[in-house]
């Protein structure tokens, strides 16, 4: 979809096809587009509000026709709920709603002006948000639709109309705010498509793909090269697959040469079925998704360098299979992986920890200032915090803090859990150095204090993206299925890693 920025002040709705004009809840104070629709549409939204007909609840949509049958002009008002509960993923969800409802109504595209934000947001934080609601919220993965083609509409153009001055920093926005949907729609596309498609190889494949062209080289490590590096966690999994795994790396170099890269690690389990600990038969396709963690590295890392961001930057995605079979890892079974730890499995399918193992250890090679790992890692995630929020642990507070203000900026809500040493007793075994599960209690707790023995004095903070990583219905501008959680919690990080907004 192509974004337009129009100099104007106060403009006219009938002059635009459609156009969205939004609303607070109980505010009789219209934005000056608004009080200009009200008069296009002879009262219509004034008498609307007063009969509390459309009352600018979050989301709330009502169409208005104005003009003659021919012109076919439309007013669609959009409500953004309470002023004083104003927020830019308000904004992103109100616009996603709009975008689909004019899509629906046969519409190519709309106009809307961006005068009805508080005066503590900046156009470009607006202008952002209106972007990114209205392409992710317009998001459809078809590529495997052979019949009625021709009903898959999309938006082709979105007019953003902004005040004289403030056209360079609206621009600079739209186009910031596309790379990163390109960057979210290219981790949905990849969660999506199946395991018979996506294997370890084709996910490799996807991250050459993805940099051509780009300032950012990809290196993939076979099975030959990883058993050379003593890489036999990540191997002991992929043992039950006929797919051979992969070790995909990623570096960009936008920073300085003296800073430490920041490393972001992610889990790339392209079909996990539990291996001999097998998965129950319910949900199992959506299985495809424990990649999700590794889609976000391989997608933000693009976004980073399409953005030109002054970092440096490493992505690790240890991917692989999760199958059982003859040959497959065993309940019982003893790994020695890289960092030369010793590790028992007592749960085959508690294997993303050990793939993630051996690459929190590769990440040390590159003494990085942090280290980052996403990944659909628990099942009790979801549980302790649902489908809308990241668990959090890590052992630096300026990580964490970054990491906070990021997720509370883009909407991808983080929630901290404790990782105290006490946890550690759960996973200590009576044969190995560690055993790579630590029962029900505080499971996802367990799993990160498992990780953290691999990651060395370095700062780091886990990500467990379990619950928002698949949702199971839409969610404003986060469709049914792949959400692609992660990616612009990772931008948003990379554009403020400085200090400064890039």
């Amino acid at each position: 979809m192509k974004t337009r920025i129009q100099k104007g002040t106060f403009p006219d709705p009938r002059s635009h096809r459609c156009f969205v004009v939004p609303v607070y809840e109980g505010d009789s104070e219209l934005s000056p587009t608004a009080r200009r629709a009200d008069q296009s549409s002879g009262g219509w939204i004034s008498e609307l509000l007063r009969s509390r007909e459309f009352e600018g609840k979050h989301c709330q949509l009502e169409l208005l026709h104005t003009g003659d049958a021919d012109s076919g002009q439309r007013i669609v008002l959009i409500g953004l709920g309470k002023r004083c509960d104003f927020d830019l993923d308000r904004v992103r969800g109100a616009y996603a709603k709009a975008a689909q409802f004019i899509r629906s109504s046969n519409l190519l595209s709309f106009s809307t002006a961006l005068d009805f934000g508080p005066s503590s947001a900046s156009i470009g934080d607006l202008t952002e948000a209106v972007v990114e609601g209205t392409i992710l919220g317009s998001y459809q993965f078809t590529p495997y639709k052979t019949v009625q083609k021709e009903e898959i509409r999309q938006l082709r153009e979105m007019t953003i109309v902004v005040k004289d001055g403030q056209t360079d920093a609206a621009r600079t926005a739209a186009a910031n705010a596309e790379i990163i949907c390109r960057a979210v729609s290219l981790a949905r596309d990849m969660i999506s498509t199946p395991g018979n498609e996506m294997t370890p190889s084709h996910m490799a494949g996807q991250a050459i793909l993805a940099a051509k062209g780009r300032a950012v080289s990809v290196k993939v490590l076979d099975e030959q090269k990883m058993q050379r590096l003593g890489m036999n966690a990540l191997l002991g999994v992929a043992s039950g697959s006929k797919q051979p795994p992969r070790f995909i790396i990623l570096e960009y170099r936008g920073g300085r040469k003296s800073d430490g890269p920041l490393v972001l690690v992610g889990k790339g389990l392209t079909f996990d079925s539990g291996g001999i600990s097998l998965k129950p038969a319910e949900k199992m396709d959506e299985m495809k998704s424990d990649m999700s963690g590794g889609a976000a590295v391989i997608c933000a890392i693009m976004a980073a360098v399409d953005l030109e961001l002054p970092v440096n930057l490493v992505g690790l995605v240890p991917a692989t299979e999760n199958m059982p079979s003859g040959r497959a890892l065993k309940p019982g079974d003893i790994l020695k992986s890289l960092s030369g730890q010793t590790i028992e499995v007592v749960n085959t399918d508690a294997e993303g920890r050990l793939i993630l193992a051996d690459a929190l250890t590769y990440a040390g090679r590159y003494k990085p200032a942090a280290i980052i790992d996403l990944a659909t890692l628990t099942g009790a995630c979801v549980i302790a915090l649902g489908d809308y929020v990241t668990g959090m642990m890590g052992t630096d507070e300026a990580l964490k803090e970054k990491i906070r203000k990021a997720a509370d900026f883009t909407g991808e809500r983080v929630w901290e859990l404790p990782l105290w040493e006490e946890y550690d007793e759960q996973i200590k075994s009576d044969i190995a150095d560690v055993k790579n599960a630590g029962g029900r209690p505080a499971g996802t707790i367990t799993a990160a204090a498992f990780l953290k023995k691999f990651v060395g004095d370095f700062p780091w903070a886990h990500l467990d993206i379990a619950g928002p990583a698949w949702l199971s219905k839409d969610r404003s501008y986060i469709p049914k299925g792949a959400s692609g959680v992660g990616v612009r919690l990772l931008v948003r990080l990379l554009r403020t890693w400085n200090g400064t907004v890039c």
